[in-house]
C-alpha cells in the first residue's frame, strides 16, 4: 500500500488531493472529489490522461491501482448532464430547441451548467496533406482525404492573384514556382496556407502548436464569429473537436468562447509537458524525388539546396 498525489481540476479551480493510497476505493475517490468540486456522488465524472478521456468510476468497490490510476495523475472532475425526468410546465409549454449547425457540424448546443463535453484529437493520415485534411475535418465533421487538391487550388489562385503581397521573399520561391509547387500532393502546408484558407472559409484559425506550448491565431484581426482548433506538433497536424457524451461532436466554436480556447491552452501545455511533439532535429524525411532518407529539418534544407529537390516525405 502506498500513498498516492493527484492534481485535480474542478469549477472551484486546481487542488492537490493526497489523503488516498493505492488501496483506496472509487468510492473513496469520489467521495473526495464530490467535497472538493461541489458536485454529487452521482453526477461526478473523472477525466484522466492525454487527450483527457472519462475515467471508468462505476464500481465503487475497485481499488484505484485496479483502473489505472497512478500517482501525480492529472484527474479533470466535471459534472454529468443528467436530463430531468419530469418537464415543468414551461419546458412542455416551450418548442425544443434545434442545435444550431455550422458548416455542417451540429454544435450540440447544452443547456444549463454543465460543460458539453471533452476536447479531443482526430487523428488523421500522414501523408503530406495533414493540413488540408484537418481543415476538411473540422468544417465537415468527417476525414475525407481527397479535400487538399481543391484546397490547393484555391490557395494558388489566391497567391497568384496578388503578386505583390506573395512575392518571393515571403513564399521562398518565385510567385508562379510556388503555385505550381502547392497543387502537388507530396508539398506540405503551413502558416501561409492556414492564413489564406483562414480567409477564405471566414473562420479564426487557431493552431495548437505543442512544440512551443502556444496558440497560433489566424484571422484575429478579421473579428471572425467563429473559431476552429488544429493540433499541431512540429511537423504533423490534426484536428481538435468537442466529444460529447451523447456521441456527437463539434468542431466549430464561437469565437467569444474563451473556456474552450483555455482548454486548448491547457491541452498545449500538458502535450509539451509529456513531449508529445517532434523534435524537428531527429525526425526522419525521404525526399519524394530521389528516395534518400534525411534526418532534420537542416538535412533536408541542405539536401534541398544541394539538388534542388523540393519534395519531401514524412516517414
Amino acid at each position: 500500500m502506498t500513498a498516492v498525489a493527484f492534481k485535480v481540476k474542478s469549477k472551484n479551480g486546481q487542488q492537490i488531493l493526497k489523503d488516498l493510497t493505492s488501496d483506496s476505493t472509487v468510492g473513496e475517490l469520489k467521495s473526495f472529489l464530490c467535497s472538493i468540486s461541489d458536485i454529487g456522488f452521482e453526477r461526478i465524472c473523472v477525466l484522466c490522461g492525454y487527450p483527457p478521456k472519462p475515467l471508468d468510476i462505476s464500481d465503487n468497490e475497485k481499488k484505484l491501482c485496479d483502473i489505472g490510476l497512478k500517482t501525480g495523475e492529472t484527474l479533470i472532475v466535471e459534472e454529468k448532464c443528467v436530463p430531468t425526468s419530469t418537464p415543468t410546465p414551461q419546458e412542455t409549454s416551450s418548442p425544443p430547441k434545434k442545435k444550431p449547425v455550422e458548416n455542417g457540424v451540429a454544435s450540440h448546443e447544452t443547456i444549463g451548467p454543465c460543460r458539453p463535453g471533452i476536447l479531443m484529437k482526430k487523428v488523421v493520415p500522414s501523408d503530406n496533406s495533414c493540413l488540408f485534411t484537418s481543415i476538411g475535418f473540422v468544417l465537415n465533421g468527417n476525414v475525407d482525404t481527397s479535400v487538399h487538391t481543391l484546397m490547393r487550388q484555391i490557395i494558388a489562385m489566391e497567391v497568384a492573384s496578388d503578386l505583390d503581397t506573395y512575392s518571393e521573399a515571403m513564399l521562398g520561391k518565385p510567385n508562379a514556382e510556388y503555385c505550381t509547387w502547392i497543387q502537388q500532393p507530396s508539398s506540405w502546408g503551413g502558416a501561409i496556407e492556414v492564413a489564406i484558407l483562414s480567409r477564405f472559409y471566414g473562420l479564426e484559425m487557431a493552431v495548437v502548436d505543442t512544440l512551443n506550448a502556444i496558440i497560433n491565431r489566424f484571422g484575429e484581426d478579421k473579428n471572425y464569429g467563429q473559431r476552429v482548433f488544429l493540433l499541431f506538433d512540429g511537423v504533423h497536424y490534426d484536428p481538435l473537436y468537442l466529444e460529447q457524451s451523447d456521441g456527437g461532436i463539434q468542431t466549430v466554436f464561437p469565437a467569444e468562447d474563451m473556456d474552450i480556447y483555455r482548454e486548448a491552452e491547457q491541452l498545449a501545455h500538458e502535450a509539451k509537458s509529456s513531449r508529445q511533439f517532434t523534435d524537428l532535429n531527429k525526425f526522419t524525411l525521404k525526399c519524394m524525388v530521389c528516395d534518400k532518407f534525411l534526418t532534420g529539418q537542416a538535412e533536408a534544407q541542405k539536401h534541398a539546396k544541394e539538388t534542388m529537390h523540393m519534395s519531401f516525405g514524412e516517414v
